[in-house]
């Protein structure tokens, strides 16, 4: 995948500079429009982690980086059957009987 969250972090980093910026300050609209695609993506990437714990999966589409491949390593997503967070349980399935 060739855009990554580090991409949309730096994106609104940089949105937020422009927006300081005393000599050419970014437009407001233009800046709400960064942070409404911003939150779309992420809103996106919210789904995709929670489809993960559900399916017990490690890995995603490569939005968010994962180090499932490094023996040892903590899961990719915490409250999966293989790590837990004491903020966010993992999800149960039910059971097909």
């Amino acid at each position: 995948m060739k855009n990554k969250i580090e991409d949309v972090r730096n994106h609104l980093f940089e949105t937020l500079e422009a927006l300081l910026d005393r000599s050419a300050p970014m437009d407001i609209d233009r800046a709400r429009a960064v942070a409404e695609v911003a939150q779309t993506i992420i809103n996106s990437a919210k789904v995709e982690v929670d489809f993960m714990r559900v399916t017990d999966s490690v890995r995603g589409t490569g939005f968010i980086p994962s180090d499932a491949n490094v023996v040892g390593s903590k899961p990719a997503i915490e409250g999966t059957s293989r790590g837990s967070s004491p903020t966010q349980p993992a999800l149960s399935r039910p059971v097909n009987s």
